[in-house]
Order: C-alpha cells, then structure tokens, then sequence
C-alpha cells in the first residue's frame, strides 16, 4: 500500500491516490466523511473550519461501495478556493491584482523562509505556505479512513486522543477504566477537546481561551492506541523493516510535530529494567501474552500482540495575531511576521491526524504480511496465522 496526496491550501481541490488496498473492501464516503468531520471539529480551531464542510468524492477505484483492488482516487473540494481564485489561479500570469496576498515577510517556525530558499521562491512566499500548510492533512484522514475500515476487518481498532493542551493535561490512569477503545471513543469523542474526563476538558478549554486572549498559540500532546494487531508485523532483521521506526517517522512526518515515543516512552529513560521489561506469560486460550505494556507494543520493530500506544509531541502553531521578529525577503529590513488566518490550537485536530497516520502504517503493514488482492483471502490467511502464533 502507498499514497500519494496532492493540493494546494487555498487550491480548487486537495487529492489523494491509494494505491494496494485489495479488492472486496466495502467502504462508503460516509465512512471517510466521519473522519473529516472529526477532524474540523474541536476546541481552538480556527475561522477556516467555520467555511469549509470537508466531504469526499470516490473519483476511481472503488465502485457499488467496494473497492476494485485499483488505484483510489479521493477528492475533497476547497470551498475557500471562491475568495482566492484569482490568487491561486494556474493559468494567468502574476499581476499586481492577483499577487496582493504575497507573503515577503516568513513565520518562526515555519516552512516559509526555508522553503523559499530551497525552490527559490523569492517572489512570493505563499509558493511555500499553501503546500505546507496543514489542509494537507484532510486527505491523511481520508487516506486513514480507508487504512482504519480495512483494520477493521481483522478486528484492529484505533483511536486518538488529546494528553494535554499547554499545562492542561488529562490523568492517563483514566485509561485503566475503559474495556475496550470503543468506550474509550465514546468519552474523548463527547468532549470539545478530546480529553479523557470533563475536569480535563475544562482546563483544556482555559488554557486554549486564555491563549487566545493573548493573541497566543499552543501545543501539546495527543495519544494513539490501536488494539487487536496480530504479533509479529514488522521485523528486526534490517532498520527499515521496523514497524514501530516506520511509525514514529509517519507521526513526526506531520505538520507541527516535533516529538514521538512509544509505551512508557521518555519516562523509561529514568527507570530500571525491571521497570520497563513487560514479562512473559502463557496460558492455553491466549498463548504467549505480556504482563504489562510499557514498550508500547513493540520489541524488536515488532508487534508483540499487546496494545500499541504511540504519543506525538505538536509544538504551537507559527502564526501569532501578536507576531514575531522576522526579516522582509526583499528589503532585508526587520518586520513583524505575516499573519495568516489559524487556529489557537491544532492539538485536537492532531489527535484525529495522528490516528489516522498510525492506521495507515498498520494497515500497510498487514498487507506487506498478507494477501493484498482481495479482502476475503486476507482475511483467511489472518485468521490462520493467528491461529499458529496462539499455538506457538
């Protein structure tokens, strides 16, 4: 399985092609729109939710609601693209008229200065900031719908939600009450902020207020668990077959992430090994099974059959309403950043991203193992595999 997204922020249409998921999948827009839907919503997002209703078109590969084991082609149309056509419009020449959005002046912590240097777009640095912007991230949701409807067939569940906003953080130990990620799914869902409980919600929506007031961004951190992986997907015979490296290279791959760990992560740097080793232990009707999970699922690049628990790190978004000291590109004079329309907070949103992200490095992994022509077949092969492991 590979992807492939394409688009522009302000562009007509962002897109994406799948390519390798088998044929025989039943998957419908609704099951995709869910997602994006999830995504837009969420404390601290900003006026461009307020414009856009996120919803995708099947262009190819999938037809009566199953896929053809061909190529998908998604869509999803811009409805911010009526106030910029003339802006982003590919086949007129720049004018004065259509260059009056031009960003001379870069964001800290943004692509924008580094990327103008790189492609050598001196003119106008909105040629860096409409691809790296995170409306990207819409079609690795989609993408991700299609990776979590496929997991689901062979009973993996994933979800995400948010640790904290700033200091506002939910109490992990609140995991301990749920029996499955579907309870779980229902609580974070029910609030604004994703949180695990209302105490939490609460404080995240102060911090994210109080940050708004000042004309600030912030940061945080968001969790994703997926259950029911069969052992053994990834290897540790060479460094680029590890799942869990895979993993952690498609979490900071997005927008605004600059962190990652797995299980008990960091904190397992200040413990013993007797902290961290999760034991072994065997009964008849599971197998070979763990006693606990603080390597987060993982040994060796591979899944050991527990809960996979990956954490991303989202720094503050760049664009501040009180900006930061930069330089115009032309004149070399010292300026205040530009200002482009945001949110105070993406943290909620990249919950949703960062799950999606984790099913499609799952879902790929499963079909590097298994049958990928069709559904059905993948499924046997499966349910047999995991019928050997239970008896190893």
């Amino acid at each position: 399985m590979r992807y492939v997204t394409a688009g522009e922020s302000h562009g007509p249409e962002e897109i994406a092609v799948i390519e390798g998921i088998p044929a025989g999948l039943h998957i419908s827009q609704e099951d995709v729109n869910e997602q994006l839907a999830r995504r837009q919503r969420g404390y601290g997002r900003g006026e461009r939710q307020k414009i856009e209703t996120d919803t995708v078109t099947f262009l190819t590969g999938v037809r009566h609601q199953t896929t053809l084991g061909s190529p998908i082609t998604l869509n999803v149309h811009n409805d911010d693209h009526n106030n910029w056509s003339k802006i982003m419009a590919p086949n007129e020449p720049a004018t004065a008229e259509n260059t009056l959005r031009k960003v001379l002046r870069p964001r800290p912590g943004h692509a924008d200065l580094v990327g103008g240097m790189k492609y050598r777009h001196r003119e106008d640095l909105r040629n860096v900031l409409e691809r790296s912007s995170a409306r990207e991230t819409t079609m690795r949701v989609a993408v991700g719908a299609v990776a979590k409807k496929l997991l689901s067939e062979i009973g993996v569940d994933v979800h995400g939600f948010v640790v904290n906003v700033g200091p506002a953080k939910s109490d992990l130990n609140e995991l301990t009450k749920y029996k499955n990620l579907q309870e779980l799914r229902v609580v974070t869902e029910g609030f604004d902020t994703r949180a695990l409980n209302a105490e939490a919600d609460e404080a995240i929506k102060e911090v994210i207020d109080k940050t708004k007031r000042d004309a600030n961004t912030v940061g945080g951190q968001v969790q994703v668990i997926a259950t029911g992986m069969p052992v053994g997907l990834g290897s540790y015979v060479s460094a680029d077959t590890k799942l869990d490296a895979k993993i952690a290279n498609a979490i900071v791959g997005i927008n605004a992430f600059k962190g990652v760990q797995f299980g008990g992560g960091f904190d397992n740097a200040e413990k013993y090994g007797d902290q961290v080793m999760d034991e072994i232990f065997w009964d008849e009707e599971r197998g070979f099974y763990r006693g606990s999970d603080n390597l987060g699922g993982f040994e060796g690049g591979m899944t050991t059959g527990e809960a996979i628990v990956v954490r991303g790190v989202v720094k503050p978004i760049p664009t501040l309403y009180r900006p930061m000291q930069s330089v115009d590109i032309d004149t070399h004079e010292d300026h205040r950043a530009s200002i482009e329309r945001s949110d105070t907070t993406a943290v909620t949103a990249a919950a949703v991203i960062a799950e999606a992200m984790v099913a499609i490095e799952l879902a790929k992994a499963v079909l590097d193992k298994f049958d990928a022509d069709n559904i059905e077949r993948m499924k046997e092969q499966v349910a047999v595999y995991r019928e050997e492991i239970r008896k190893f």
